[in-house]
């Protein structure tokens, strides 16, 4: 294989990197928890925290707060699932980069 076409399947690559990059990036994904959902846009930006209990006591709100995280963190790892699942096939032997 010649240079020029390694050059030109490498821009290929990249480019097919990118475009399942930005896939990810506009999916949105929602995290849950009893009491929480929390929605992340595929940069991890949250962009949305929504209570599903009808009222809260004022003793309930460590275990809001809790929840909230536990919320995002699970929207959070499938971010990081589906970005393993999209991007893995042109990461291999390269681990963390994304």
């Amino acid at each position: 294989m010649n240079l020029q076409a390694m050059m030109k399947q490498a821009q290929k690559l990249q480019k097919d990197m990118l475009s399942e990059k930005e896939k990810i990036d506009n999916t949105i994904f929602t995290g849950k928890s009893s009491i929480v959902e929390a929605t992340l846009k595929g940069t991890k930006e949250v962009i949305g925290v929504k209570i599903l209990a009808d009222s809260l006591d004022g003793d309930d709100i460590e275990m809001l707060q809790d929840m909230i995280m536990v919320a995002i963190n699970d929207a959070m790892k499938q971010i990081d699932k589906e970005t393993e699942n999209k991007m893995g096939k042109y990461t291999q032997g390269m681990p963390g980069l994304f």
